[in-house]
């Protein structure tokens, strides 16, 4: 969906937004160069307010800035799975436990919606199957109630989302859908819906450790600190190619 100036406070903002959003997604690759005057034409503002947006997106470790103010996307790297590993492990198990003992009506409805929507996250998984899983474990942090812990979440969930993709590009060959895993999100919405706050946070525990981000942080060099990953894949070959454009793709096959 395109975004209009008129939505944010400052171009800065709008920049800082589209770029982000765009990192995210894997539309600016790893180590790519992010070639500012042409993104800047692109999305309709001058050099300087795009500069404000890479040095935020700097802070936040998505960008980096050299003495010549080149910049690139930020590589993505095993010490980094691994710090978004560890806090996810404990911010969404503590999520899920206050989920149980906080739910409503309308949460618990949320919840039961994005669930029809999940898909198992396998090889060649496509957007709509992403999408939806972080639909559903939203719905589900979200009905703890705790606007503090839902905004590091956010956040976190964003930050993750790299390597998410990375680890579907590494099950891609693979013809075996991580059903454990779907299957799941059910019984951790049945756990919250019952109202058994331990189960489901110990669930949601087992289901960080087993998700795609720890097979992320064994394939980039590292062992999960908590338990095995969900399982062996090959080394990630990263494209250090530089896009044409400000605009290229490559998401996940």
């Amino acid at each position: 969906m395109a975004d209009t100036e008129g939505a944010f406070l400052t171009k800065g903002d709008l920049a800082y937004h589209r770029v982000r959003a765009r990192i995210l997604a894997g539309e600016f690759t790893p180590g790519a160069v992010i070639r500012q005057e042409m993104l800047a034409d692109e999305i309709g503002i001058s050099v300087t307010p795009l500069r404000e947006a890479l040095r935020r997106l700097k802070s936040e470790g998505l960008v980096v800035l050299d003495a010549h103010r080149d910049a690139r996307v930020s590589e993505l790297t095993a010490e980094e799975a691994r710090h978004l590993y560890e806090v996810r492990t404990s911010l969404d198990s503590l999520a899920a436990g206050l989920a149980s003992q906080r739910r409503t009506e309308a949460s618990v409805n949320e919840l039961r919606e994005s669930a029809e929507r999940l898909q198992p996250l396998a090889g060649g998984a496509g957007e709509d199957a992403v999408r939806a899983h972080r639909q559903f474990h939203t719905a589900l942090y979200r009905a703890s109630g705790n606007p503090v812990l839902i905004g590091m979440l956010d956040d976190l969930w964003d930050k993750s989302d790299r390597y998410r993709r990375l680890g579907l590009e590494l099950i891609a060959g693979s013809a075996e859908p991580r059903m454990r895993d779907y299957q799941e999100h059910f019984r951790l919405m049945e756990l919250v819906v019952a109202g058994d706050s331990e189960g489901a946070a110990a669930l949601m525990r087992r289901h960080v450790q087993s998700s795609l981000n720890a097979l992320v942080i064994e394939s980039l060099g590292e062992q999960a600190p908590d338990g095995p990953p969900s399982g062996n894949g090959p080394h990630p070959r990263q494209d250090r190619g530089r896009p044409e454009n400000p605009g290229s793709a490559r998401r996940p096959a």
